[in-house]
């Protein structure tokens, strides 16, 4: 077998984030195993984002089955094909629908993780606008013949982006978003670093007041809790006609929408959910693809789940012809399937790999050692747990870690010692549908 090829940065990061219980942003092509029906589907709605559609899907799974893995995988393959991505985690402070702020707080984190193939580890919404002046300034000159310091040549360039920005005026909010743009090209021509930065911070929605952006900026309004979801769409049309594919929107950790003790708040949430599967799905937004991250008990709690409201009744529900063993993988929920035993010795043979090849070492572990460690965990959680990757990488990482730290020892040794505990993570979710208190989040 050809040894891996992995750059040592990846490497290290994988291995940081596995052992940490997070999921790494970078090298999940090196591990991942056994999604591919579930990313065949959300590759086709990139398709279709990119052809001027939107999609919208729930990703639905126990914690440490691979939920925020598949998000960050397909995050990858879309930066990696021209899209621009944005991602956030909900939580308490961040969610979909608000009146003190948590709304557009959520669209905070969305802008300030935004990304692209080039810059990939977020803040690229400035870098997004100055690549798109330098490709204006690029097709004047090649049209023109004129030089940029040549007088004129910046009076074709803005007239080349308003007509651009144009395109967008017509849409809910569009004459204001269209102004700001082009305040960051004016603040770009006149080398006017004050302007540019208000102009990111109004599409970041960071402006606290409407004074304050219309001193600034000269607009009356700014994004906050109401209308924070107008602007995704107006980023997500701005993004395709600029040269990107779209928007692909992440929100993970939706299982804290569920947590909203107070009804008609978390009713507000769940409502403005439906606000946006609606316009994915009837055709209001372009080149927008919306995925979220949730539990079963988010979704299917027939108290405060989603499955409380018959209209998210309707549209999530399975067919009637979907059994146990098929999935429909063109409807809204994608359920994530417990992994089979044969592709969980797949996720470690790979794990094995990319530790070994972090660390130089020529041992490598054999079938039957695998098969070892599987059947030590089984037994040791119960022959009748479902198995999650979560439940499992970082107990292997650990032995690995261990034998590669001490070369005396076995790998039975390990495996087999009375000293060997299973982490915390898989103790406490055995036996728990969701699995709330895993640290391993896979």
């Amino acid at each position: 077998m050809a040894k891996l090829k992995i750059p040592k940065r990846v490497s290290t990061t994988l291995l940081s984030s596995l052992s940490a219980g997070v999921v790494p942003r970078i090298g999940l092509e090196h591990i991942a195993v056994g999604r591919e029906k579930e990313m065949a589907a959300l590759l086709q709605d990139l398709e279709n984002i990119a052809a001027g559609g939107a999609a919208f899907r729930f990703v639905v799974g126990r914690y440490g089955s691979g939920k925020s893995f598949l998000l960050q995988l397909i995050r990858n393959h879309a930066m990696e094909q021209g899209f621009v991505v944005a991602d956030v985690d909900l939580s308490p402070e961040r969610r979909l629908a608000a009146t003190d702020g948590q709304g557009v707080a959520s669209y905070r984190e969305l802008m300030r993780n935004i990304a692209t193939k080039t810059h990939p580890n977020g803040g690229a919404l400035g870098l997004i606008l100055e690549k798109w002046i330098s490709s204006i300034q690029t097709k004047v000159a090649e049209t023109s013949g004129m030089r940029p310091n040549d007088t004129g040549f910046d009076d074709q360039v803005e007239s080349t982006i308003l007509a651009a920005v144009k395109n967008i005026e017509g849409l809910v909010h569009g004459f204001d978003f269209a102004t700001v743009v082009s305040n960051y090209w004016r603040g770009y021509r006149l080398d006017d670093k004050d302007k540019k930065d208000a102009a990111l911070r109004w599409l970041r929605g960071e402006f606290a007041t409407k004074t304050e952006a219309k001193a600034a900026l000269g607009v009356r309004v700014i994004i906050d809790d109401d209308t924070w979801y107008d602007y995704v769409k107006l980023v997500a049309k701005f993004a395709a006609d600029i040269g990107y594919k779209g928007l692909l929107m992440l929100i993970d950790e939706a299982v804290h929408l569920w947590k909203i003790s107070n009804a008609v708040s978390r009713q507000n949430n769940y409502d403005k959910l439906l606000a946006m599967f609606n316009d994915t799905m009837q055709g209001r937004a372009e080149h927008l693809g919306i995925i979220v991250g949730g539990t079963p008990k988010f979704l299917e709690d027939p108290k405060r789940g989603l499955f409380n409201d018959p209209a998210w009744t309707r549209r999530t529900a399975k067919s009637r012809f979907v059994k146990a063993g098929l999935q429909d993988n063109s409807g809204p929920v994608i359920q994530l399937e417990t992994l089979t035993q044969p592709e969980i010795l797949q996720l470690l043979q790979r794990l094995a790999d990319v530790h070994a090849t972090h660390y130089g070492s020529e041992k490598k572990l054999t079938n039957r050692e695998f098969d070892e460690f599987l059947q030590e965990v089984i037994s040791r959680l119960g022959a009748n747990a479902l198995l999650t990757p979560g439940e499992i990488v970082r107990d292997f990482l650990s032995v690995l870690n261990i034998l590669q730290q001490n070369s005396e020892m076995s790998f039975e040794q390990i495996i087999h010692g009375t000293g060997l505990q299973l982490s915390s993570a898989v103790k406490k979710s055995n036996g728990d549908e969701d699995g709330e208190v895993a640290e391993f989040t896979l």
